[in-house]
């Protein structure tokens, strides 16, 4: 009683953007890096690189902003 019935171990969430890939209409995901310092993958159709920053400090010029889902050229 009271016990959580679910024995197996609950793992941290990894900490995403999600993006849809203009280049061939399809939704993917972008994780986070072991360091924490930018957000990396592929569209999942093309296998275009893809890597946002993360931190105070943007590339280029950039907008710092707390939006988790992004439209990618």
């Amino acid at each position: 009683m009271g016990e959580d019935t679910n024995n197996e171990e609950q793992k941290p969430k990894k900490k995403f953007l999600g993006i849809y890939f203009n280049c061939c209409h399809i939704y993917g995901r972008l994780y986070a890096n072991k360091d924490s310092t930018a957000y990396v993958g592929r569209c999942p159709k093309c296998l275009r690189p893809m890597r946002v920053p993360i931190g105070q400090e943007a590339e280029n010029g950039q907008q710092i902003t707390d939006r988790r889902f992004f439209r990618a050229d």
